[in-house]
């Protein structure tokens, strides 16, 4: 009988559900892209206010990113757009906003408040204010466009204007920190696989297990306990579910809403459901199954990056823990497993898995086949704390002083995602990107790099337009390198030092006359590995052997 009441109470449909939320309301809502989004929950939201003009006037608040290109917020954003209504949103506060064009550009008009912080400092947030805390203290920001001398993390003029989101300095035992305070959530919007009678919450069949205790925490905590909405793909009977298995206990959710239809609830943007993402099926490794990527200058730079850490197998002689950026490191991967040497790498992703192969584009976050998935505030602990070997991260811009700009260009708002805890963490960093951009054709041929027609826009600029990473905060670590497919580059307490060539290449034309800064050309640069230019493997795996016998 017991069992029944609550089970009549809280698994019920999503318009009983989210009327709870008010006007004006703080909505927290998980998700990494579509990886945990509660994508239905975010579409009869949207729905129920076109219908009835409630609730309105919401502030959303994010772990990464809710959404994908017509998925999740950036389907609320085109739909605000197209009906010319924008009084649904007055804000949000999000990590990363790479795959919602629409959204990007209601901050961009400055039609509602836009704020970003990095991935790590946003689920350490809700961890926080789920424990009762004002906020997160931490020193990843510092000198970057996350620093009060700077934005503040503020995305447009009415962010400047209202600072619903903010960041101040506050001074402990002699060191400036970065603290980052938001309103606390009034209501959390998230995602799990099952839901039994009582609301307990498993995650099974998701891509990852992110944040969402944590922001259903921070929902509830006090003062002023918060609403929790579970979308769920199917329920269970009370008791039926394994104890350590439960993500979410039931009596800290008010609803469970169960999916209608399962395109609501996928584990990445283009994949509905494969248990090798979830990590029920971890596939068996078989080089011989899988053809090598074609040769070219991004795997160029892919290898001269797994180069590098191999050094650092070999050096330390076991295998490495590393994070493998978006874009060119992601990767690193598939060359490591084409050179038969992926158990050595540790290769960890933001949002939480270990081992695998990571996914690319709207997917990224998820990964093919990972033998551990933890939650992401644990994750980034890895990162800020440096329990890592070395991490691979990608650039948009690179200036003289080292300072790396990712993914912030003038009308393009992505946001810094994991980045900026770690390159704080991290003890080597190796930045990875082609060295122009815009129309190109390159080629590797015979050996060489062959440029027949380069990229008109320069990336290794006198001042980069936003900095993400300052190279002052980078001269304490162990190794800071940035590869290219032509040129690799080492930053010293002088600036950056030229130190390798691709065969086939000229400085003068195609380096520094590409640059709008001279880098430091000390003694003749070496070659980079000629390997690196040949179509076939590189036969690391011996040479680590060999370093083993040692």
């Amino acid at each position: 009988m017991f069992i029944d009441l609550i089970r009549r109470r809280k698994i019920v449909g999503p318009r009983e559900a989210l009327s709870s939320i008010k006007d004006g309301a703080v909505v927290a809502v998980s998700g990494f892209n579509m990886a945990l989004t509660p994508d239905y929950l975010l579409k009869e939201l949207f729905d129920q206010y076109v219908e009835t003009g409630h609730p309105k006037d919401l502030f959303i608040v994010s772990d990464t990113l809710p959404g994908s290109p017509g998925r999740g917020l950036d389907r609320i954003a085109r739909g605000m757009i197209e009906r010319g209504d924008f009084e649904f949103l007055r804000g949000v506060l999000l990590p990363f906003l790479g795959w919602t064009p629409n959204l990007q550009k209601l901050i961009k008009d400055n039609i509602i408040e836009g704020y970003t912080w990095s991935i790590g400092i946003m689920s350490y947030w809700f961890r926080e204010v789920g424990s009762g805390r004002p906020g997160v203290v931490s020193r990843v920001g510092l000198a970057t466009f996350l620093d009060p001398e700077y934005e503040a993390g503020a995305l447009n003029d009415l962010a400047r204007e209202r600072r619903t989101a903010k960041i101040d300095y506050v001074k402990l035992g002699g060191r400036i920190y970065l603290f980052y305070q938001a309103p606390k959530p009034d209501v959390a919007l998230i995602r799990g696989t099952t839901a039994d009678e009582i609301g307990n919450i498993t995650l099974e069949g998701e891509a990852i297990t992110g944040t969402v205790l944590n922001i259903a925490q921070a929902a509830k905590a006090q003062p002023n306990p918060g609403v929790v909405i579970a979308q769920v793909m199917r329920l269970a009977r009370f008791g039926s579910l394994n104890p350590k298995c439960v993500q979410v206990p039931g009596p800290i959710v008010d609803y469970v809403v169960v999916t209608k239809d399962p395109d609501f609830h996928r584990q990445t943007a283009n994949i509905q459901y494969d248990p090798r993402v979830s990590g029920e099926i971890i596939p068996p490794t078989d080089t011989g199954i899988e053809e090598p990527s074609p040769l070219n200058p991004r795997k160029v730079i892919a290898r001269r990056v797994l180069l590098q850490l191999v050094d650092i197998i070999k050096q330390e002689k076991r295998p490495i823990i590393v994070n493998l950026g978006i874009g060119i490191p992601s990767l690193v991967t598939s060359i490591a497993i084409e050179e038969e040497i992926e158990n050595l790498l540790a290769t960890t992703i933001e949002s939480g898995p270990w081992g695998g192969k990571a996914l690319a584009g709207e997917d990224f976050g998820a990964s093919i086949g990972p033998y551990a998935i933890i939650p992401m505030p644990d994750q980034f602990t890895v990162y800020e704390g440096g329990i890592l070997d070395a991490a691979s991260l990608g650039f948009l811009q690179i200036d003289r002083h080292g300072n790396v700009n990712p993914s912030v260009l003038p009308g393009r708002m992505t946001g810094p995602g994991g980045f900026p805890v770690i390159a704080t963490g991290s003890p080597r960093l190796y930045f990875a990107g082609l060295f122009t951009a815009g129309k190109q054709d390159i080629v590797v041929e015979n050996g060489k790099l062959n440029i027949r027609e380069d990229g008109e826009i320069v990336k290794f600029v006198d001042h980069v337009f936003k900095i993400l990473c300052a190279g002052t905060n980078l001269l304490r670590k162990k190794e800071v390198l940035y590869i290219t497919e032509r040129a690799v580059f080492r930053l010293t307490g002088e600036g950056l030092v030229l130190e390798e060539v691709a065969p086939g290449v000229d400085i003068d034309r195609d380096i520094i006359g590409k640059m709008e800064f001279k880098p430091i050309v000390k003694e003749e640069p070496k070659t980079m590995d000629t390997r690196l230019f040949r179509d076939r493997r590189m036969n690391v795996l011996r040479e680590i052997l060999s370093s083993l016998e040692m």
